[in-house]
């Protein structure tokens, strides 16, 4: 049963207590990564046979097992990724930027151009964690940032084949090569390279411990997104919501694995007491009931608080993945929030809404990071260059501004190459 914990008198410790992965799988990880750089391809097909039980003998996903794909899984789901992908598009397409010039001074021009990285590589799991909406919100930034080349990697099962509905997904977000690999090893071909797999500058998707350590092992070689923990929702809510709505929401996180955190914060003791009671009347009717049952009784928990200010206070010290602000006046307490993955408004916008279909990007900072990193997005894709243009004459007004500076900091050569040209004269 969910732990209800009335704030002021339980600690602190207990009130922000995470749960923390034990496994430790760096060694291994380590070992992977190494073996798939001296070892290419051959190391990959071996890991197939090993992890997934696939006898492969070309990694590459072919237009014809696409087509067979798209052609199995059932019209409406195409249309319905078709929908969703059109609500991701409209959203992300306002976060293009722009390059800028300025040119306001006399024989100076200076600037920013904001380029697309060349190729980005998508993770998506397989197996029972199929998940074609990753595929969607993480590729669709990608082809507006401007990428050339959108490369996805995803385990094949037991035939050698990679679930329909991942390949359907792909070919509505226009994902370039598809390969069938997973896991650790997947990371490491797509950050060095294998004979099939190309090499890649930035790589983004959720995946397992062995995949997050992975993509952690791998920064420095090539941009990751973040370092995914486990998945998180907080709702905070008021006495007049549904508890049978808080619950089901809670819920749509705890299935997610026996590490996920469903935490509700409320100034009602009554609702607390509604939505435990509609826990324990709605896990036993879920398909995952095993997974959610653990992630509510270990993890799970009801803050109760004062006031909705102090319920706000708390989630912002949590940080939570995904925010509910089930209230009756939600764009009164917007402003209120500052840490946050992406924020749920109202009473009738379950997280699982954006998970799928409104089009705000579902890879979100988990662990509390939201103090510091943000959704991914088309920002991810690109990167920023600078560049500077002086005449001489311009130059020659400020190379003795330039030349002071750089000997307070006792680099002459500095120095020395900005007034060396106006010496001459």
């Amino acid at each position: 049963m969910i732990k209800i914990l009335k704030y002021g008198e339980v600690s602190n410790d207990e009130i922000f207590a995470r749960a923390v992965p034990s496994v430790n799988v760096e060694d291994i990880v380590a070992e992977i990564i190494e073996n798939v750089r001296k070892n290419g391809d051959k190391a990959l097909l071996e890991y197939c046979k090993k992890f997934d039980k696939a006898d492969l003998e070309t990694l590459l996903v072919s237009e014809e097992e696409i087509e067979e794909a798209v052609n199995s899984v059932e019209p409406v789901f195409i249309e319905i990724l078709e929908k969703a992908a059109k609500n991701i598009k409209k959203f992300h397409e306002k976060q293009r930027r722009n390059s800028f010039i300025i040119n306001d001074e006399d024989g100076i021009v200076i600037g920013q151009k904001v380029i697309p990285v060349d190729r980005a590589g998508l993770y998506v799991p397989g197996g029972t964690a199929a998940y074609p909406s990753t595929v969607l919100m993480d590729s669709i930034p990608a082809k507006i940032a401007g990428c050339k080349e959108v490369v996805m990697v995803t385990p094949p099962n037991a035939e050698g084949k990679v679930n329909p509905v991942i390949l359907a997904a792909a070919k509505v977000a226009g994902v370039d090569k598809i390969f069938k690999v997973g896991g650790a090893q997947a990371i490491a071909a797509l950050a060095y390279g294998t004979e099939s797999v190309p090499a890649v500058d930035k790589i983004v998707g959720p995946g397992n411990a062995f995949v997050a350590e992975a993509k952690k092992q791998v920064f420095g070689k090539v941009s990751i997104d973040m370092i995914a923990g486990p998945s998180e929702i907080l709702i905070v809510a008021d006495g007049e919501t549904n508890p049978k709505y808080a619950a089901a929401d809670l819920l749509s996180q705890a299935e997610h694995d026996k590490m996920a955190s469903a935490v509700l914060v409320t100034d009602s003791y009554e609702l607390a007491q509604g939505v435990s009671a509609e826990l324990e009347k709605q896990i036993p009717m879920l398909e995952r009931a095993e997974i959610a049952r653990t992630s509510i009784d270990n993890n799970g928990k009801i803050i109760v608080a004062d006031t909705l200010d102090k319920a706000i206070d708390i989630a912002n010290e949590i940080a939570p993945e995904h925010l509910e602000l089930c209230v009756s006046q939600p764009f009164d307490y917007l402003d209120k929030i500052r840490h946050a993955g992406s924020i749920f408004m109202g009473r009738n916008c379950p997280e699982a809404l954006g998970d799928y279909f409104a089009g705000p990007n579902h890879t979100l900072p988990t662990s509390g990071t939201a103090k510091f990193s943000s959704p991914l997005s088309v920002d991810d894709f690109v990167k920023k260059t600078q560049y500077t243009y002086y005449t001489k004459e311009a130059l020659s007004k400020v190379a003795r501004d330039v030349e002071y500076f750089a000997k307070a900091e006792g680099l002459t050569a500095h120095a020395k190459s900005a007034v060396i040209r106006i010496e001459e004269e």
